[in-house]
């Protein structure tokens, strides 16, 4: 089983950074929450990577049937319950190019839905915390 690892550092405040490969993902909690709103919170990563996702499916999708990606949009909607405080429903709204041909219209949709993040989102990993 391989492991993959992300190293995570408490920078001040409320800031913390990933190290990600060679990237650094900066993070901190809006204002309203004691952060200085410095940089996107944890879970605003966390939606954004669910768009990002399905809109390189959908760009993968064009780039391998040689469609045109100009003029394409997406955006993603999340419909929210303030009971339970949690996101009940994600709505991508996906804007085609121009003269998009009407026989991929379902499948760059099934392209979408094969996103890494959301099929993991559907099939939970285990999570487990250990102390060291």
């Amino acid at each position: 089983m391989n492991m993959d690892s992300i190293q995570v550092s408490f920078t001040g405040g409320k800031r913390i950074q990933a190290k990600v490969g060679d990237y650094t993902i900066e993070t901190d909690q809006p204002l309203k929450y004691g952060g200085e709103a410095s940089a996107p919170a944890p879970f605003d990563l966390f939606l954004a990577s669910l768009a990002t996702c399905a809109g390189i499916y959908a760009w993968n999708f064009c780039e391998s049937r040689k469609l045109s990606t100009e003029g394409m949009d997406l955006r993603m909607d999340c419909v929210n319950d303030e009971k339970k405080k949690m996101i009940v429903k994600v709505i991508f709204r996906l804007t085609l190019p121009d003269g998009f041909p009407e026989k991929y219209r379902s499948g760059i949709v099934r392209a979408m839905e094969l996103c890494a993040v959301k099929r993991h989102m559907m099939d939970t990993p285990e999570f487990s915390f250990d102390l060291v």
